[in-house]
C-alpha cells in the first residue's frame, strides 16, 4: 500500500475525486515520521502544517502559567490535528502538538492547501465539511463539560472512544476531561 492510500480513502468519504485530482493533491502532501514525545507545533511559532494521522497518536495541549498541561484534542488514525487557529489564520501558535506514540503523518502546508482549494473546489468542500463537523463536535463537548458530572463525561468519552481511553497516558486523558489524574484513577477503580 502506498503512503497515501489512507488519506485518499479519507477524502473519498466526503468528496469524489478523479484520479488526476487525487494525484494532484498527493503531489502537495508529504509524509513525516514523528517520534514519541516529539513536538510538531509549539507556542509562538506559526503552525505551517495541517497533519493527518496515518498511524500513531497525537495530542494538542495548552500549558498554563503554572506549567500545567490542558489537553485540548487527541488524534489517532484517520484524524487531523494542528493548532488550527495558528494554521488557518497564520498567526503564532498557542498550543503544543505532541506525539504520544511513534506516529506517521501526512502533512499539507498552508500555501499548498490554498492553491489546491482554488484549483479543485471539491478540496475546499472537503475542508468545509471537516470544519463543520469539528465545530459541531466542539459545541457538544462544551455543553457536556457544562452540564455533566466528571463521571458522566468519563463514561461518555469511554463509550465513544474506547481505543483512545485505553491507549493514551492517563494524565493526558484526565487533563482532556478536566480533572486530576488521581480523580481519574478513582473513577476507573469504581468502574472495575
Amino acid at each position: 500500500m502506498d503512503d497515501f492510500e489512507a488519506i485518499k480513502k479519507h477524502f473519498a468519504k466526503y468528496i469524489e475525486l478523479t484520479e488526476d485530482e487525487n494525484n494532484r493533491i498527493v503531489s502537495f502532501l508529504k509524509v513525516k515520521n514523528i517520534r514519541k514525545k516529539q513536538l510538531i507545533v509549539q507556542p509562538d511559532f506559526t503552525c505551517k502544517y495541517r497533519s493527518y494521522v496515518v498511524k500513531g497518536a497525537m495530542r494538542a495541549y495548552l500549558a498554563d502559567d503554572k506549567g500545567q498541561a490542558h489537553t485540548i484534542a487527541f488524534a489517532i488514525e484517520d484524524w487531523w490535528i494542528s493548532d488550527f487557529n495558528s494554521y488557518i489564520n497564520q498567526v503564532p501558535a498557542t498550543l503544543f502538538v505532541e506525539a504520544l506514540e511513534d506516529t506517521k503523518l501526512i502533512q499539507i502546508d498552508y500555501q499548498s492547501e490554498q492553491l489546491l482549494m482554488e484549483a479543485i473546489p471539491k478540496f475546499e468542500r472537503f475542508f468545509r465539511i471537516a470544519a463543520q463537523q469539528s465545530f459541531a463536535f466542539l459545541q457538544k463537548r462544551m455543553l457536556s463539560n457544562l452540564s455533566k458530572t466528571a463521571e458522566e463525561r468519563y463514561d461518555e468519552f469511554f463509550q465513544k472512544y474506547p481505543a483512545i481511553a485505553n491507549r493514551v497516558p492517563q494524565y493526558t486523558l484526565a487533563s482532556y476531561l478536566g480533572f486530576t489524574t488521581e480523580f481519574l484513577s478513582k473513577i476507573r477503580n469504581r468502574k472495575k
